[in-house]
């Protein structure tokens, strides 16, 4: 199965409904406190690139890197449609948006997800993301965990 990544614009309906999806995943895991999901308008600035995986021309997937102005880059925003779960369109996305990261000039990938994700927490670390302490504005959280990548 061909999962295509591009950048797109995340204001459309296909992915708004899938951020709506995202949304009721992790607020069924986690308080608000413990949420860090950005919203559509931050998607839409230009330090954030989004990508779209789509199969057979349906949306399966998204994900966004915003760059943090040092160098690095946070992912923010990945999901996949649990109905298009085992088709590497996650692995597709994390490969795409650490090239993106790669021809944008940044040379780290940052992370923040939760403990409650052992997939998503396995996706990381088989591609090389290690634990960290939290960064940014983030403040420690027994519900987060905080990962990073050099991807030069």
């Amino acid at each position: 199965m061909t999962v295509n990544i591009r950048q797109e614009a995340p204001r459309q309906p296909e992915v708004i409904e899938l951020l709506h999806q995202s949304d009721a995943y992790a607020q069924s895991l986690y308080p608000a406190e413990s949420n860090h999901l950005v919203d559509l308008e931050t998607l839409e600035k230009p330090e954030v690139s989004f990508l779209v995986a789509r199969h057979d021309g349906v949306v399966v997937g998204c994900c966004a890197l915003v760059a943090a102005g040092d160098g690095s880059g946070e992912i923010k925003r990945m999901f996949v449609d649990p109905k298009a779960r085992g088709m590497r369109a996650g692995r597709a996305l994390l490969d795409a948006i650490e090239q993106t990261a790669r021809d944008t000039g940044l040379t780290t990938v940052r992370l923040e997800t939760g403990i409650y994700q052992p997939e998503a927490i396995s996706l990381y670390r088989k591609a090389g993301y290690r634990d960290i302490e939290p960064f940014g504005s983030y403040m420690p959280d027994p519900l987060s965990l905080f990962m990073e990548k050099s991807v030069v």
